[in-house]
């Protein structure tokens, strides 16, 4: 049985590049906030469920069936994110947990007459395609903000669907589509120094782990 748990589980994977790499169960963890017990627990029903692979001490990818259900249920979400910030003007670090929970009553019928009344948007407001359809998802798998080294100007292109992580960036007025430099990347997973319009701004690591960026 598919649960909104499941549901949200999926899309997490998804989010984290799941479709194209493996993911762990730490990524996991340190995204959903929630134990690794859980994680774990998790991942063994999914599993048996043919919805992930898993390759020990790697982490796990979704499968084709994983990719589909995961794909629709991103494509309801980020467009009823679009129709919350477009339409109602909610901020974009404010839209995450309605969005939850309108997707899951969201008909497929549904969502593609909201996808026309939108004119049929590419991204949501925090930088992620909106998957076709047909579970077509042409979106980049750009790499973390902390795989960068110092003294590179890189583009923000997508942040974590997350809304704690949303309310921190929009504290630091850190925004998608902004160029920044990176500066310092302080030891230890300690925070990362940017600069934009000769503005300094420290972001920590956890939160560099879920941005995802080009290089300029």
């Amino acid at each position: 049985m598919m649960t909104p748990n499941k549901e949200d589980y999926l899309k997490i994977i998804f989010e984290l590049g799941g479709t194209e790499h493996k993911v762990t169960n730490k990524q996991i963890m340190n995204s959903l906030q929630i134990s690794a017990p859980s994680v774990s627990e998790m991942m063994t029903k999914l599993l048996k469920d043919d919805y992930i692979v898993h390759v020990p001490y790697k982490g796990v990818q979704l499968t084709e069936k994983g990719e589909n259900k995961a794909s629709i249920l991103v494509r309801k979400h980020r467009l009823w994110e679009v129709f919350l910030v477009k339409k109602l003007e909610f901020p974009w670090n404010e839209v995450h947990e309605e969005a939850e929970v309108l997707e899951h009553v969201t008909s497929r019928e549904l969502a593609n007459k909201l996808d026309k009344f939108l004119d049929y948007p590419k991204t949501c407001p925090h930088g992620g395609v909106i998957p076709s359809d047909h579970g077509q998802f042409p979106e980049k798998n750009n790499l973390s903000l902390v795989h960068f080294g110092k003294l590179k100007e890189i583009r923000i292109k997508r942040v974590l669907d997350d809304k704690e992580l949303l309310d921190y960036l929009s504290s630091l007025e850190i925004k998608v589509g902004q160029v920044y430099t990176v500066k310092e990347y302080g030891i230890y997973e300690g925070p990362i120094t940017l600069e934009h319009d000769r503005k300094e701004k420290q972001i920590s690591y956890k939160a560099a782990s879920n941005i995802f960026v080009e290089e300029i």
